[in-house]
Parts: structure tokens; sequence; C-alpha cells
């Protein structure tokens, strides 16, 4: 075989090898660029999630606000409830004791006129 025809051939390997080596490269950039198309991708769509996580946490947060002023307020008309039935029942403890003593006044200046009556501890005229 001539030599000329073995340097012909062995340029042409060169050159098939070089074009397969640029077409890997070009591949391998094109898969570097989708690769980074598809984390460009998922950070936004992290960055949308991580949006509505925060959403949904101020939401919650307002609603358990919300619940816990509520239970106080309920707390609070409790406590006032409370507070005036036992004013309540102070003044009729106070009027009560008025009534004995009026009863016992009575009994004191009409000695027979009041009977008490055993089971409600009333007094009534005769």
């Amino acid at each position: 075989m001539d030599t000329w025809l073995i340097v012909v051939i062995v340029i042409a390997v060169l050159v098939l090898l070089a074009l397969i080596a640029l077409a890997a490269t070009k591949r391998g950039g094109a898969g570097k660029e989708r690769k980074r198309a598809q984390a460009r991708d998922h950070m936004q769509e992290a960055q949308v999630r991580a949006a509505n996580a925060d959403k949904e946490q101020a939401l919650a947060d307002e609603q358990a606000a919300r619940a816990r002023r509520e239970r106080a307020e309920v707390e609070e008309r409790a406590a006032r409830a409370e507070q005036e039935a036992r004013d309540r029942m102070g003044h009729a403890r106070e009027e009560r004791s008025a009534a004995q003593q009026l009863q016992d006044k009575a009994e004191k200046l009409a000695p027979g006129t009041v009977r008490r009556d055993d089971d409600s501890g009333t007094a009534q005229r005769r």
C-alpha cells in the first residue's frame, strides 16, 4: 500500500475521531443545559411551595390567636358571671340576716304574733 493512502486513511480516522469528540462534547453541553433548566424549575417550584407554606403558617397562627382570644373572652365573661353570683349570694345573705333581725324585733315587740315555719326558716303572721 502506498504511503500517501495510509496518510489519508490516518487523517480521515483523526477527522472522524475529532467529529465524534465534538458531537460528544455538544451532547454533554446540551445535557448540562437540560440539567440546569431542570434545576431552575425545581428551584422555582421550591420557592412557590415555601411561599405557600409561609402563607399556611400565617393563617394557622392567626387562627390559633383568634381561638386564644375567644377563650380569654369566654373566661372573662365566666369570671364576671361568677363574681355577680357571689355578689348576689352576699346580698341574699344580707337580706336574710336583715329579715331575721326584723323578725326577732317583731317577736320582742309582740311575742306570739310571728310563728316560725320549721322547713323554710321563714316567719308567718298568725
